[in-house]
């Protein structure tokens, strides 16, 4: 049987996560919706699987064809070449519609729609019975092409074949036309964002222009290094567009009366060939992550309501900052004589004015060995959103430091004059509401972030059965190199907790510890009292290794530009019968 298979290869933890009662359930449930014994028997299995939050639709998918393998090899050769499915080809006869039609189709009474290729599908009754609906209703409404991108080893003709059996259409041949049309004349305009890159459709857009989206989170846990197409995006300006054969750094030292005392620049070639390479995994997260709770707990707080996806995790290859400096006379001494304060950074992203995006860090976290000018992500060159070709890394630290697109490095006595570094991510007290110059003035920039967590599955207002057993996962993280030494996870609302389980974390030096750490814990609801109707007010906090931990709620830590929104997350969820 499938599920005895599935048990000796893998899967038994998660099935033994999933309770009697629901595997019964969805055991019935799927059954009904295939035509095939073998075919019942896969999906049955792939239910109870799903029973614990973590299976796509393509991967339930290549289940059910595994179960239709030993029928197939009793099959003659030429049965199977007869078999192949050429998946998303234009069929004749079928309903043709535009892409706008199929966009409305993203739930509810219009159902679920996809396409692929030339096709369209409707995978609603596949979502009803399937419990990792929320990551399957990601491609609702658009292609399955970026998805299938990340799940490769799906794409095979038995999968190919069960998506075929759900087509309900063709895309319309003018309406592709069109559509590769708009695309060619992207660059034709004089808008500064008409050359922005392609972006992954399962991110969750918080503003179009500039650009800026979270990871979404139903699947942030999902991968301890975060794939480069699903990383958040954080821009405040048009992406620049930059050949790689054309791009200079340049670096420039400051001596102690502010006058430039030396110049010199480097091309991608240069960098590469001249410094060591070295690579560091850093978490990366945006100073907003989260101001959407803050936002809701009080109003008045001015930028993007992120919710709690604007955090990544990737392995950073490239130069160490302090390599580069310390070529040019800038180092531990010149920083002790207080010549050499801050380190500038500069990148290509510019306003109408002109005027570049730009940062500093003190010159102590410059020179520390795990500051990059990184060329790669996760073993790739730099995405265009990401910085490329060459962006700072600087591992621990709030994401506005880690400047993309990186131009300029100048070495000088005091922190820089952007507007990034002085008139903003800077932290007021709860009971400020207006800032003047001198209120700006007074406070020191934001650099290392606090402790934080969330918890990224179940999402809110998920349902979950009286007698179930959820799985709850998430992410913690510490700036300044600090790692994570526990996790809480409470199922009443913060009056009791228990402890969370790690899956991932960093193999990385106290004090270097840069890179989140994945968790997850099992709640068993059927221990909590609760009945159908209730509420269940999920709710994680995490400690780090210098025993920091998060503040109960936002009343002390509340402020109007909602930066470093770390109080205790909670996600309520609601119980079924």
């Amino acid at each position: 049987m499938l599920v005895q298979r599935l048990l000796r290869r893998g899967a038994p933890r998660l099935l033994r996560r999933a309770t009697r009662r629901s595997m019964q359930t969805m055991t019935r449930t799927m059954a009904r919706t295939t035509s095939n014994n073998a075919s019942k028997l896969a999906f049955a299995a792939a239910a109870a699987v799903a029973a614990s939050g973590g299976v796509t639709l393509w991967a339930m998918m290549a289940d059910a064809a595994e179960a239709k393998e030993s029928k197939k090899k009793s099959k003659s050769k030429k049965s199977k070449k007869k078999s192949q499915v050429v998946p998303g080809a234009y069929v004749q006869g079928l309903p043709e519609y535009t892409y706008e039609e199929v966009a409305k189709h993203k739930g509810g009474r219009e159902g679920v729609w996809v396409t692929f290729g030339d096709g369209v599908y409707d995978v609603t009754k596949f979502i009803e019975a399937h419990p990792g609906g929320p990551k399957i209703l990601m491609a609702a409404g658009g292609a399955l092409e970026p998805y299938w991108r990340l799940y490769a080893s799906h794409k095979t003709d038995e999968v190919f074949a069960i998506l075929e059996g759900l087509r309900v259409g063709n895309v319309s041949p003018q309406a592709k036309k069109e559509r590769e049309r708009e695309q060619q004349q992207r660059g034709d305009s004089d808008d500064p964002y008409a050359n922005e890159p392609e972006r992954h459709p399962a991110l969750s857009v918080g503003t179009k222009t500039p650009f800026n989206a979270e990871t979404p989170v139903e699947i942030l846990a999902d991968h301890f290094l975060t794939p480069n197409e699903l990383w958040y995006v954080r821009n405040h300006l048009p992406v620049p567009q930059i050949k790689p054969e054309e791009y200079v750094l340049e670096v420039v030292v400051n001596n102690e009366q502010g006058q430039v005392q030396q110049t010199r620049r480097f091309t991608l070639r240069e960098l590469k060939e001249k410094f060591e390479h070295h690579t560091v995994m850093s978490t990366i997260q945006c100073a907003g992550n989260r101001r959407r709770e803050m936002a809701d707990a009080r109003p008045g707080i001015r930028g993007l309501k992120w919710q709690h996806g604007a955090i990544s995790n990737a392995e950073w290859t490239g130069v160490r900052l302090g390599d580069v400096l310390r070529s040019m006379g800038v180092d531990e001494q010149t920083a002790a004589s207080g010549v050499h304060s801050h380190i500038h950074f500069e990148g290509a992203d510019v306003d109408p004015t002109r005027a570049a995006y730009g940062s500093s860090i003190p010159i102590e976290k410059a020179l520390d060995q795990d500051v990059l000018l990184a060329f790669t992500m996760n073993g790739e060159e730099l995405p265009p959103d990401h910085g490329f070709p060459v962006r700072a890394v600087v591992p621990g630290v709030v994401g506005a430091r880690n400047v993309k697109w990186l131009t300029k490095v100048v070495a000088a006595r005091d922190e820089s004059e952007s507007f990034w570094q002085r008139r903003d991510y800077k932290i007021f007290a709860p009971y400020t509401e207006k800032v003047d110059a001198a209120g700006w003035d007074s406070l020191p920039s934001l650099q290392d972030l606090p402790v934080i967590s969330a918890i990224t599955q179940p999402q809110r207002d998920a349902q979950v059965s009286c007698d179930d057993t959820i799985t709850v996962k998430g992410y913690a993280y510490s700036g300044g190199g600090r790692g994570i030494n526990r996790v809480d996870v409470s199922a009443d609302g913060g009056k009791t907790f228990q402890a969370a389980t790690f899956t991932h974390r960093p193999n990385q030096k106290r004090g270097r510890i840069y890179a989140w750490s994945l968790w997850e814990a099992d709640v068993d609801v059927s221990d909590l009292g609760v009945t159908p109707g209730d509420k269940i007010e999920l709710v994680v906090r995490a400690v780090d290794d210098q025993q920091n931990t998060q503040p109960h709620d936002f009343k002390t830590i509340w402020n109007i530009r909602g930066l470093c929104s770390n109080a205790w997350h909670r996600v309520p969820v609601n119980v079924t019968d």
